[in-house]
Order: structure tokens, then C-alpha cells, then sequence
């Protein structure tokens, strides 16, 4: 899953209505330069080495599981609960592409050495489940790592002040299942014993045209709110006015920071 607009009732892209739309936007997002480094930094804190096995929970289109493959030599398994997007990993060769709910992985305990599930817990109906399922499938010794954008960070620069805290808002309680949890996890992991607790922020920052439309689909956020009945239509007219005028004038920003966590799994007998 990404950061543009997925409603609680679509987490499953499957179940979506447009969802060629929203794995097109997976794919604009992979090539933007702020999104291959911190995907570059959660490859390396996993540690992979050739002959490990690692698992990507919500592998999405599944570069990300590739690219650890081709880097390290390791075996990667991939799962998505998306049907749509389990094709789209066998489209792009890889073999080991499974069709999985992350709070019921169908897999072995201690059947990898490492999993990571990126931009992925914020979406599930219970983020806590799924993160003993990622650890459960863990070997004594392995490494997890999980990043997720936090949006109550979000910040947005449009000349109503007002109206775009009230869209940061919307996108917080009604667009994202749990938008904070990021920040959950370093102590969640504490809290099971794992060891080497570490956490990075890494901020998004977007003000390019390209970025805007693109890949980040701001244009749409406020149309979306107003569809379920969250913001009027005028406030929406208003917004999106706003936004082209900001863009226009080189006033727009848009930023929200992730949290990458890692951690090792204890030892037996630690």
C-alpha cells in the first residue's frame, strides 16, 4: 500500500473501484527519489546475506522483494492480501508470491530470517495482530523492520490555513485506518523483548508540480472527502482552487515524516 488515498472499506485494493488507478500510483512511486532512499535504507538494515530467507508482508508490486533478492543474494517470498497485485509480482519474475492476510500468515514459525512490511500496518484492520503474525514467522536472531508514515506530522501550505488543517485532519481519522501507529512500534517492540531498537525519520517533503499530481494525489483528496459527505462541495472547489493557486505561485508544500524501525529477535535463552 501507499500514501495516496485508499478509504477504510478498499484496504484490499481488490475491492476497490478503480484499482488499476491505484497500482499505477505504486508504480509512479517507486522512482521518486525520496521513496528509493529510505526503500535503500530499510534493505540494508535488514542485514540480508546470501542463503537467508526474508519475507515482504503487503509486498505491493513487489520491487522492493526483488531488489533485496538481487542485492543480496537472498531467497525473498513475497505477500499481499491484494489477488491484483500478487499477479502484478509474478508479472515482474517473482516466483515466490503469495496471496495472504498479514494477521494469518500462512507460514512456518521462525521460517525466516527477517520480514518487513513497508507502508503497509497503517492499513490493516489490526495493526498489532499482524506485527506478532511478522514476528512470529521470525527465526531467534532475525531482523525486523517496519516504516510507516505518521499523519498527525503532516504539515500543507495553501492560503486557507483552516480548510487545509481540516483536510490533514480528514486524511488522519477517515482516509488512514490507524495514521499514528508508526510511532507505536519502537515501543510495541521494547515491549516483546526484541533487541536493537532503533528508530529513523525520514520526512517527505513535496512541492514539485510532478509530485503533486502524479504521485502524492493531493487534487484528489478533498473530491474524495466530499464524496462520503466528510466536506462540502464548495470546500472542496475551495481547496482544489487553493492548491493550483499555491502551486502557481511556488507557495505549495506538503510534508509528513515516516518512522523506519528495526529490531533484532532475541536469541533462545536471552
Amino acid at each position: 500500500m501507499g500514501d495516496f488515498y485508499v478509504p477504510h472499506a478498499f484496504s484490499n485494493i481488490d475491492a476497490h473501484p478503480h484499482p488499476v488507478r491505484l497500482v499505477n500510483s505504486l508504480f509512479r512511486l517507486r522512482s521518486e527519489p525520496f521513496f528509493v532512499s529510505y526503500k535503500q535504507r530499510l534493505r540494508h538494515l535488514l542485514r540480508a546475506q546470501a542463503g537467508q530467507r526474508f519475507l515482504d508482508v503487503g509486498a505491493g508490486t513487489g520491487d522492493a522483494a526483488r531488489e533485496l533478492a538481487d542485492e543480496s543474494g537472498a531467497q525473498v517470498v513475497a505477500c499481499d492480501l491484494s489477488r491484483i497485485m500478487c499477479a502484478e509480482m509474478k508479472h515482474i519474475g517473482l516466483r515466490k508470491a503469495a496471496v495472504a492476510d498479514s494477521h494469518h500468515l500462512p507460514f512456518k514459525g521462525a521460517a525466516f530470517d527477517g520480514a518487513w512490511a513497508d507502508r503497509v500496518l497503517q492499513h490493516v484492520e489490526d495493526p498489532d495482530v499482524a506485527l506478532d503474525e511478522m514476528l512470529r514467522v521470525i527465526r531467534p536472531g532475525g531482523r525486523i523492520v517496519v516504516c510507516d508514515p505518521d499523519t498527525a506530522t503532516q504539515a500543507l501550505n495553501i492560503e486557507d490555513h483552516r480548510l487545509a488543517a481540516k483536510v490533514l485532519s480528514l486524511r488522519q481519522t477517515a482516509g488512514i485506518r490507524h495514521g499514528t501507529f508508526a510511532r507505536r512500534v519502537p515501543g510495541l517492540l521494547t515491549a516483546r523483548g526484541l533487541l536493537d531498537v532503533e528508530v529513523e525519520p525520514h520526512t517527505l517533503v513535496v512541492r514539485s508540480k510532478r509530485t503533486i499530481d502524479d504521485t502524492m494525489g493531493v487534487r484528489d483528496w478533498a473530491d474524495v472527502f466530499a464524496d462520503r459527505g466528510y466536506l462540502d462541495r464548495s470546500e472542496a472547489r475551495r481547496f482544489n482552487a487553493l492548491v493550483d493557486d499555491a502551486i502557481e505561485g511556488g507557495q505549495f508544500l506538503y510534508s509528513v515524516t515516516y518512522f523506519l524501525t528495526s529490531a533484532t529477535v532475541p536469541a533462545i535463552g536471552r
